[in-house]
C-alpha cells in the first residue's frame, strides 16, 4: 500500500462529518483524552509487533524512525509554530518574540528533562544510559526513554484541543485530528523501538508488548493537562502552542534522526521516509487545519 493511498485515506476520514460530530459533542478535555487514547493505542499496535517476530529488518525500522521524525517535524510548523505565531498577532502580542520564547521554552524544558531522568535510548549499552545514575534495569530504562518522547506528543494533541475553545480563526477542529493522527501515525514505531530489544533479550512476549506500549500511557496524561492549562489560560495559549513545537524539535534532533541515521549505510533511504513523512503530514495539515 502506497504512502499516498494511506494519506487519501487519511483525508477522507479525518473529514468524515460523522466522525468530526462525534469529536465535537466531548468538552475540549475529553477531546484531547480521547485523541490521546488513540495515540496511545497505535503506541500499543506498534508494540504488538513482539508476538509475531522476535525482530524488526533494520533498515525497516530505520525508515520507520525517518517517517516518524518527518511526521513530528512537520506538525510542529503547521500544526503548533504556525496557529501559534497567528494566534499571536491576534492576541496584540509581538509575534515573533512570542514564538522564540515559546519555542526556546519547549527546547530547555526537554533538555532538562533529558539531562536529570535516567533513560536508556534503544540500541545502546546499559552503560550508555543519560540522566541521573540509577540501578534501575535496562527494561525500565527503555521505557522511560520513549516516554520522554510522548510527553510533548501529548502535550501538543492537549493544546490543540484547548485552542479550538478558545474560538480564534486559527485553531479548528480538523486541524486538532489531524494532528492527532499524525502523533498517532509516528507512535508506531516507538512502541516497536522498545519492545523488540526486550524479546530479542529473552523478555517474554507478553511482558515485552506490556513494557512496549506503557511507554505511551503519558500521552493521555499530558494531553488533559495541556488542554486544561490552555483553557484556565488562554492568554499563554500562544506561547503554549510554540512550547510543544520546540519539545517536538528537540526529540526529533536529539534521538529520533540520530537514532535513525545510526547505519550510516542506510542515510538515503532514512532521508526519503523522513520527507515522505514530513509530506503526509503537511497534507492532513494543510488540507484540514
Amino acid at each position: 500500500m502506497s504512502f499516498s493511498y494511506v494519506s487519501h485515506i487519511l483525508l477522507l476520514w479525518t473529514k468524515d462529518k460523522k466522525m468530526i460530530g462525534f469529536i465535537q459533542q466531548f468538552d475540549p478535555v475529553m477531546q484531547a483524552f480521547i485523541a490521546t487514547l488513540f495515540t496511545w493505542s497505535v503506541t500499543a499496535a506498534g508494540a504488538a509487533l513482539v508476538f509475531f517476530t522476535k525482530a524488526v529488518n533494520p533498515k525497516v525500522m530505520d525508515s520507520m524512525l525517518g517517517f516518524a521524525a518527518g511526521v513530528m517535524i512537520a506538525a510542529s510548523f503547521w500544526s503548533l509554530l504556525a496557529p501559534g505565531i497567528e494566534m499571536a498577532e491576534q492576541l496584540g502580542h509581538t509575534p515573533w518574540l512570542t514564538a522564540v520564547i515559546g519555542f526556546m521554552g519547549g527546547g530547555i524544558f526537554m533538555r532538562l528533562t533529558d539531562k536529570f531522568l535516567p533513560h536508556l535510548h534503544p540500541g545502546l549499552s546499559i552503560d550508555k544510559s543519560e540522566g541521573i545514575k540509577t540501578s534501575w534495569q535496562r527494561s525500565t530504562l527503555l521505557v522511560l526513554a520513549i516516554t520522554l518522547h510522548n510527553i510533548p506528543e501529548g502535550l501538543a494533541v492537549g493544546v490543540a484541543f484547548g485552542a479550538v475553545a478558545a474560538d480564534l480563526p486559527s485553531a479548528t477542529i480538523g486541524g486538532a485530528i489531524a494532528l492527532a493522527i499524525g502523533i498517532g501515525i509516528q507512535n508506531f514505531p516507538e512502541g516497536t523501538a522498545v519492545s523488540m530489544p526486550l524479546r530479542r533479550e529473552g523478555m517474554s512476549k507478553g511482558k515485552s508488548f506490556l513494557m512496549g506500549q506503557a511507554s505511551g500511557i503519558v500521552e493521555p496524561i499530558a494531553g488533559v493537562i495541556g488542554a486544561l492549562f490552555v483553557l484556565k489560560m488562554q492568554h499563554i495559549l500562544p506561547y503554549a502552542l510554540c512550547f510543544a513545537a520546540g519539545a517536538m524539535i528537540f526529540v526529533v534532533v536529539e534521538e529520533l534522526i540520530p537514532e535513525a541515521q545510526r547505519d550510516n549505510t542506510n542515510i538515503d533511504m532514512v532521508t526519503m521516509a523522513t520527507m515522505i513523512g514530513f509530506s503526509i503530514m503537511m497534507i492532513l495539515d494543510v488540507s484540514l487545519g
